[in-house]
C-alpha cells in the first residue's frame, strides 16, 4: 500500500521554471518597469501620492479586466466594455443630477442595466452562435451612440459628495492613529498574514496528496517579494491619506473572482468550455448558459466601472470609456490569457492591468507624449502575445 501522506519529491528548478515562465516573468517585468519609472522620474513614480493615484487611475481598468479574463477564458470577447461603461456614467448622471435620483437607488439600477446589457448581447453569443466580435463591435457603437443621446453631446455633473465617496473616499482609521495610518498598516498585516498561510497550507494540501510542490526556494523567494511589497504599499498608503475605498473594492472583487474560476466548479467549467467547447458540453456542461452568464458578469462590472469612472471625474462626458476596452483587453493578454481561451488567471489579469497602468502613469511623468505612449503599449501587448505563442510551441 502507497502512503498518501509521503512527501513528494520537489519538482527540479528547470523544469518548475519553463511551465511557469510566465507568472515569474509576470511579476520580474513589473518590478523592472517600476524600478525603471523610479529612476527616469527621480523617485517620483514611488511616491506615496503617486501609488494613491495609480489605485485610483486604474480601478476601473482591473474591474474590468476581471470580468473580460472570465469572457476571454471561455474562448469569447467584449469589445462593448468601453462603451457600455462611459453610458451607464451618463445614465447615473442623468439619474442622480437631472431627475435628482437617491444615489443609493441609482447605484442598483445602473448595475440592473449593466447586466441587462450584458444579457443582451451574451444571449445572441451564447444562443443564435453569432460571433462575439461581431456582437460586442455592434454593442460597442451602439451605446456609444446612446450615451452621446442621452448626455445630448454635453458634460453632466457635478455629482453629489455620497457618489463621489466611490472612487475618491478612503477608509477612515478606526485606530485614531492619524499619520501613519493604522488601518492601511494593519490591512497590509492582514494581507501578509493571508497570502503566507494560503501558501503553506496550499503545500500542506500538495505533501498529503503527494503532489510535486513548487521548490522551496522558490516560494520563499516569491512570498518574500509579494510580501515585501504589500507592506512597502501599506506604509506609503499609511504616510497619506489611507486606504482608497476603490482599493477595498477591487481586492474584495479580486479575491472574489480568484475563489471562484480556481476552486469551484463553475470556474472548472469556463476553463474547459475555453479549451474544447464540445467536449465540456459532451460531459455535461451546460455550455450556453455558461456563455450567457460571462456576458451578464461582464456587463455589471463595466456598469461598475462606470460609476467609479464617474465619480472620479465628477461628471459624465460623451467621450468617456473612449478605447478604454483596448487597455483591458490588453491587460488579460499581458496577464497570459490565451487568445484560443481555455486558460489565464486572475492574478494575471490584475498585474497585467498594472503594467499598463504603471506604463501610462510613468511615462505620463516623463512628459512623453500620447503619440509614443501608444507605440510603446501596442509593442508591450504584441511582445507578451509572441512570448505566449512561443512557449506553447515549444511545450508541444
Amino acid at each position: 500500500m502507497t502512503d498518501k501522506t509521503a512527501q513528494p519529491a520537489q519538482m527540479d528548478v528547470k523544469s518548475y521554471l519553463a511551465k511557469h515562465l510566465r507568472e515569474y516573468g509576470l511579476l520580474v517585468a513589473l518590478i523592472a518597469i517600476m524600478g525603471f519609472f523610479q529612476i527616469m522620474t527621480d523617485g517620483t513614480m514611488l511616491r506615496a501620492v503617486n501609488i494613491t493615484n495609480l489605485f485610483l487611475q486604474n480601478s476601473y481598468i482591473i474591474i474590468m479586466a476581471l470580468g473580460m479574463l472570465v469572457v476571454i477564458v471561455a474562448g469569447h470577447i467584449d469589445l462593448s466594455v468601453g462603451s457600455v461603461m462611459g453610458f451607464v456614467g451618463a445614465l447615473a448622471a442623468v439619474l442622480i443630477v437631472n431627475w435628482d435620483m437617491s444615489v443609493w437607488t441609482t447605484i442598483p439600477i445602473c448595475l440592473v442595466v449593466g447586466g441587462l446589457i450584458g444579457a443582451a448581447q451574451g444571449y445572441w453569443v451564447a444562443y443564435w452562435k453569432i460571433p462575439s466580435f461581431i456582437v460586442t463591435l455592434a454593442g460597442m457603437l451602439v451605446f456609444r451612440g446612446m450615451s452621446l443621446w442621452l448626455l445630448e453631446g454635453q458634460s453632466v455633473g457635478p455629482f453629489p459628495k455620497e457618489f463621489q465617496i466611490l472612487s475618491t473616499g478612503f477608509v477612515p482609521d478606526v485606530f485614531g492613529i492619524g499619520r501613519p495610518n493604522g488601518t492601511a498598516l494593519a490591512a497590509g498585516a492582514i494581507a501578509i498574514s493571508v497570502i503566507l498561510w494560503l501558501g503553506l497550507r496550499g503545500r500542506a494540501r500538495n505533501r498529503q496528496y503527494g503532489v510535486p510542490d513548487e521548490p522551496m526556494a522558490f516560494f520563499v523567494i516569491r512570498n518574500a517579494i509579494v510580501m515585501g511589497a504589500l507592506m512597502f504599499v501599506a506604509y506609503k498608503l499609511s504616510t497619506f491619506r489611507g486606504l482608497p475605498n476603490v482599493l477595498i473594492s477591487m481586492a474584495l472583487l479580486t479575491v472574489v473572482y480568484a475563489f471562484i474560476t480556481e476552486n469551484t466548479v463553475i470556474g472548472r467549467r469556463i476553463y474547459a468550455l475555453g479549451g474544447n467547447e464540445k467536449a465540456a458540453k459532451l460531459s455535461g456542461t451546460r455550455t450556453e448558459r455558461l456563455t450567457f452568464l460571462a456576458f451578464v458578469n461582464m456587463g455589471v462590472l463595466a456598469a461598475f466601472a462606470g460609476l467609479i469612472f464617474a465619480a472620479r471625474l465628477n461628471t459624465a462626458t460623451p467621450k468617456a470609456g473612449f478605447a478604454v476596452e483596448l487597455d483591458v483587453i490588453a491587460a488579460v493578454f499581458i496577464g497570459g490569457a490565451s487568445m484560443s481561451g481555455g486558460s489565464g488567471k486572475i492574478i494575471g489579469a490584475v498585474v497585467g492591468a498594472f503594467i499598463m497602468g504603471v506604463l501610462n502613469n510613468g511615462m505620463s511623468i516623463m512628459g512623453i507624449g500620447i503619440d509614443y505612449q501608444q507605440i510603446i503599449k501596442g509593442l508591450v501587448l504584441l511582445a507578451a502575445v509572441i512570448f505566449d505563442v512561443y512557449n506553447k510551441r515549444k511545450q508541444s
